[in-house]
């Protein structure tokens, strides 16, 4: 709380106006205070960026408000990536910028493995789908597969920059997307291989389709290939005036793989049938700038991208701190949430209209589709929330932050 030129501190708790006495010149005032406490060693400093001063009352509640259940505080740099093992939802897996994987249990937090040999930044980890072996990327391309049981290192391999890393959603077969437009397939341990090539840009984002046999990939000069798995080949390649005009930075795909929603730095989300190929829908917003944001002729990028699982909703999320809901059989716009800060990414409830979004500003968010209300926030981090996901039960959510933390938020609504 900032005082300056203002005599009157509001205490949030009971709305009383206190009046504040000028200090005296010869007391000494909070700067003085402030020299004098410098030199003491706090064993928990907590923020240091706290403004003005306060009741004790009120420094207890706002000390850090931290609505996490537990903090994962093992990584040294950011932390870039959490997923939880499909199996059980009882383990995560986080990479972060000090090179460093950590498989850890949600409940207490306990190291059950840690992954380690790379070479930058891990900024990929991922649990196969039976929850038996994990993946672990590094920026530079060295990817790592590990047996959790054994916590051995059983494969690894050397590949371009990496963009994303995935498991095929039935089988142990890595899928991986690099810097030179490579999208990579191994089956593990064997690490028998095939590759998908393509003009040299970014393979910047793909996702296997539920069947198992194709995947999609988009590529930094807008275009999205739907590759078939086992022939190797491109069955459907979406360019041009229909597709993208700038790289992709997100896909995702509706429940039976039908339809696959990209997003791209253009500003636009398209809805693509992975039968035909054919662009069937397009979606962009106009206006609603988030702070810092440039000017006009700047598209504002599409940062995520999800379809609801229990009604025909899509929802998209913008650089600007747009959350648009369409409807997908109109296309229309049902629901426009603005944000603060720009939104790195959001995920639909496995079993419900909420979806949830993850922004720069350190906050998690829940919104209720249907009504068009917001649910619920949570606060805990102290820097911007790069990466996060939700179990199946919707009862809590993994984040993962700049401020070098992962937390574990109890997602509780009345109507559970």
């Amino acid at each position: 709380m900032d005082n300056t030129g203002d005599n009157t501190i509001e205490l949030h708790g009971d709305e009383e106006i206190v009046e504040v006495i000028d200090l005296d010149e010869s007391e000494p005032g909070p700067d003085d205070l402030a020299d004098d406490l410098e030199d003491v060693d706090f064993e928990d400093a907590g923020n240091a960026d706290d403004e003005g001063w306060e009741t004790e009352d009120e420094m207890e509640a706002e000390v850090e408000q931290d609505d996490s259940e537990f903090t994962f505080s093992k990584h040294t740099g950011s932390v870039f990536c959490v997923s939880l093992d499909p199996a059980t939802n009882s383990m995560a897996v986080t990479g972060g910028e000090d090179d460093k994987a950590y498989v850890w249990r949600l409940s207490d937090g306990e190291v059950l493995l840690e992954c380690t040999g790379h070479k930058d930044s891990v900024t990929c980890a991922v649990f196969s789908h039976d929850s038996s072996l994990v993946a672990t990327g590094d920026m530079s391309g060295m990817i790592k597969v590990w047996k959790v049981e054994t916590k051995a290192e059983i494969w690894s391999f050397e590949v371009g920059d990496l963009e994303w890393l995935e498991w095929h959603p039935c089988a142990p077969v890595l899928l991986a997307g690099t810097d030179d437009g490579n999208v990579w397939m191994w089956k593990i341990p064997s690490g028998d291989c095939k590759t998908f090539q393509s003009s040299a840009c970014q393979a910047t984002s793909g996702k296997v389709l539920p069947d198992g046999k194709r995947a999609v990939v988009g590529y930094e000069d807008g275009t999205v290939r739907v590759w078939d798995l086992k022939q190797g080949n491109a069955v459907h390649v979406i360019k041009g005036q229909d597709g993208h005009q700038g790289a992709l930075t997100c896909l995702a795909c509706n429940k039976d793989g039908s339809l696959v929603l990209t997003g791209s730095v253009d500003g636009c989300a398209k809805l693509i049938n992975t039968a035909t190929g054919k662009v069937v829908g397009s979606f962009s917003v106009e206006g609603g700038k988030a702070k810092g944001s440039k000017d006009d002729e700047e598209s504002n990028s599409v940062e995520s991208v999800g379809f609801c699982n229990i009604l025909p909703l899509i929802a998209v999320a913008y650089l600007d701190g747009t959350l648009a809901v369409y409807d997908l059989a109109t296309q229309v716009l049902r629901h426009r949430y603005q944000h603060e800060a720009g939104i790195v990414h959001l995920q639909w409830e496995d079993s419900s209209s909420v979806v949830s979004t993850c922004c720069l500003d350190g906050a998690l968010r829940l919104w209720d589709a249907r009504s068009g209300n917001m649910v619920s926030e949570y606060h805990g981090h102290t820097a911007e929330i790069l990466d996060f996901t939700i179990n199946r039960e919707a009862s809590l959510a993994v984040t993962a932050s700049g401020d070098n933390k992962a937390k574990v938020f109890c997602l509780q609504r009345p109507d559970r």
